[in-house]
């Protein structure tokens, strides 16, 4: 009893002293379509390789038009800001809104949101992360570049990709209704076979004991 206790204790001090545990970063290709007079979600994702290591970033946002050579710098967000974010450029004044992460210094998720999308947004976007990595005694910078190459259509287009899926998803629910079919009538002649095997079991028991019981009584008889 006194080594299951000593082994409970074991275990309870190795829980107390494992931390916390954060949500896993994923590293998300942006979407590259969007749809004109509404709103898109240019996904930006850094994940830090590092995860015990605090650090602040700054995430800054540059834009080529299809008709232009040079970015131009149209969005910058600092983490150690208590501020939503800052638009450079006077084509985006009120349209871009920052979609990432919030209320921390450890920035991974440098997303932005584009209002009333226009055809004059099509063109290339890059996301840039720079990242300083506190290791107390020194600083570590570190950046990564994200490109998104966007597209501006009147109306959502479905992929054939994406037609092909919802094809299968309908073809894999009728079979698997047809299939639960099968299976139903599978079982209920088993059942039936089962019970009709039973029923002449049970009428053969019966017949052997009322014919014993026969033979019986005649027995009794030839004796008297």
């Amino acid at each position: 009893m006194s080594e299951v206790r000593l082994l409970l204790l074991h275990l309870t001090i190795m829980v107390l002293q494992v931390p916390l545990c954060h949500g896993a970063c994923v590293e998300v290709d942006s979407d590259t379509e969007a749809v004109a007079k509404g709103g898109f979600k240019m996904g930006c994702i850094s994940c830090k390789k590092r995860g015990e290591v605090p650090a602040t970033a700054t995430v800054d946002w540059f834009f080529k038009a299809v008709d232009e050579k040079e970015y131009t710098h149209i969005y910058s967000y600092y983490s150690y800001e208590d501020k939503d974010g800052e638009i450079m450029d006077d084509r985006f004044y009120e349209r871009l809104a920052w979609n990432g992460s919030k209320r921390t210094d450890d920035l991974q998720d440098g997303s932005l949101y584009i209002l009333n999308v226009t055809f004059n947004d099509t063109g290339t976007y890059r996301c840039l992360f720079n990242r300083i990595l506190n290791f107390g005694t020194y600083e570590h910078h570190t950046n990564a570049t994200k490109v998104i190459k966007l597209r501006v259509v009147p109306e959502r287009t479905r992929s054939v990709a994406s037609i092909f899926s919802e094809v299968m998803m309908y073809v894999t629910v009728i079979g698997l209704q047809f299939w639960l079919l099968v299976e139903m009538i599978y079982c209920y002649k088993k059942i039936s076979a089962a019970g009709e095997e039973a029923l002449k079991e049970s009428a053969a028991e019966y017949l052997a004991i009322a014919s014993e019981s026969k033979d019986n009584c005649a027995g009794v008889q030839v004796a008297e």
